[in-house]
């Protein structure tokens, strides 16, 4: 029996006659031919032709679902020219992504989504948090990929709102309230020098790399009790920050305060799309960031 070729199978599946995908359902596609072990640890893909043939997409929507998966470490060698692989190193325990995957901690959560969202032409994160730690430490393996030269987004648009250096913390406070202002000078130092680093490796983008950056703080005069992450439009992932009692020594002496880890805050996501309640859930969060950042949010100033 001769097969023709326009209806060929990839790996055993028949060409899509569904409506065009979107680079995300290609995504979630090979993602779960991975998981379930049809695509094996080693294994090449097919070719991004074949692959577009397939799902009836542009090559360059099977490189950004190619990136995507990528910057999840579940592919290697992605680029214009040979085809991927299947990460050789694939393990049971990599990081579930995507709609319906479990709260993780922040920093467990949240570098995997914003390796994602990188692989976009235009990026757009915006962010609500207390020290901006957690994205600085987040940002850097997509920075790590387009220096390598495996992503290239044209645009990159970057807004952060954290706590003004002239207010009264309620996070991290000291628990006797007479004590001086050594732990709020600490806090206002390490914030100022998380926004120096993500600023300095974000424009640096622009010189090295010709990609267009904006990168933006503001300041809000209260201290948020969540944080939160938006990402080109269409995802919303969200911690609440919990204060605990802890000592730690500043300035050589121990130190009772109320604080919070924000690296260890679980996250949850929310996907534009994907149900009602998420699409409400990612469109409510825009609404309130937005109406922050118009309104009573201000300049950040680098003060101690």
């Amino acid at each position: 029996m001769v097969v023709d070729p326009q209806h060929a199978a990839v790996n055993g599946r028949k060409r899509s006659q569904r409506s065009q995908k979107s680079h995300r359902e290609v995504a979630d596609e090979l993602r779960a031919r991975i998981r379930s072990g049809e695509l094996r640890p080693g294994q090449r893909m097919p070719t991004q032709a074949r692959l577009a043939d397939e799902f009836g997409v542009e090559r360059g929507a099977v490189r950004q679902a190619l990136r995507i998966l990528q910057s999840e470490h579940l592919l290697t060698n992605v680029s214009k020219g040979a085809p991927a692989t299947v990460a050789p190193d694939l393990g049971l325990g990599a990081t579930p992504t995507g709609p319906g995957a479990p709260p993780l901690p922040t920093m467990v959560a949240l570098a995997p989504r914003i390796a994602a969202a990188f692989a976009e032409p235009h990026v757009e994160i915006d962010a609500l948090c207390l020290t901006s730690v957690s994205l600085t430490l987040a940002i850097g393996e997509p920075l790590r990929q387009i220096h390598a030269g495996q992503l290239k987004p044209a645009k990159v648009d970057v807004r952060v709102l954290l706590p003004s250096s002239d207010i009264e913390l309620a996070f991290p406070t000291p628990v006797d309230a007479a004590m001086d202002g050594r732990l709020q000078r600490r806090w206002v130092s390490h914030r100022n020098a998380q926004v120096q680093v993500l600023r300095h490796n974000l424009l640096a983008l622009r010189a090295t790399h010709g990609i267009d950056v904006e990168v933006t703080f503001r300041s809000l005069p209260f201290t948020p009790p969540v944080k939160l992450y938006l990402l080109n439009g269409v995802e919303s992932l969200f911690a609440y920050y919990t204060v605990t009692r802890r000592e730690e020594e500043i300035d050589h002496e121990p130190l009772e305060m109320y604080d919070a880890e924000g690296t260890q805050s679980m996250l949850f996501a929310f996907e534009q799309g994907a149900d009602l309640r998420d699409t409400t859930f990612v469109e409510q969060s825009y609404l309130w960031f937005n109406a922050l950042w118009e309104t009573i949010s201000s300049e950040l100033l680098l003060t101690n």
